[in-house]
């Protein structure tokens, strides 16, 4: 049996949320929510299933985290998310106010955690994300990959 640590354990139920999109036809990103050491909210990417350039997986999430406890602010959480959030999804986490973030694969397109430009490098004025970058980065690359490479056999 696998000693996974518990980052490792969490990123695991992301990419679950992750292969739910792969099999809907969307880009295979999932998060999950977690408070006290429980996953709390789940989501995963489905902008084409509801024509929405927002329905992230991250966003999702927030949200539905927002609706188990009753409140926006998510203080005390930590979110899982297979891919370095864009600058949208990084702005919901400030404004949500999570603890913590801890991603896995870099997003070169999008990234707003250093692949593209850093929204987490300066200090905000009231709230600060500690950030992991690359848990099970190989998995969660991997999945995005398989991905792009299907979508371009089926256009062939």
């Amino acid at each position: 049996m696998l000693n996974l640590t518990e980052d490792e354990k969490f990123m695991y139920e992301a990419l679950k949320e992750a292969k739910k999109a792969f099999a809907q036809q969307e880009v295979p990103v999932g998060a999950v929510l977690v408070k006290n050491g429980q996953v709390i909210a789940k989501g995963y990417n489905q902008v084409e299933l509801l024509n929405d350039a927002t329905a992230h997986a991250e966003m999702l999430c927030l949200t539905s985290g927002e609706s188990v406890l009753e409140n926006w602010r998510l203080t005390g959480t930590t979110l899982y998310c297979t891919l370095e959030p864009c600058a949208m999804c990084a702005g919901a986490l400030f404004l949500t106010r999570i603890k913590r973030l801890v991603w896995g694969a870099p997003d070169l397109r999008h990234g707003a955690n250093g692949s593209l430009f850093d929204l987490f490098d300066k200090k905000h004025p009231i709230h600060n994300i500690e950030v992991t970058k690359g848990v099970l980065e190989g998995e969660c690359a991997s999945l995005l990959r398989d991905f792009f490479k299907k979508r371009r056999s089926e256009l062939e």
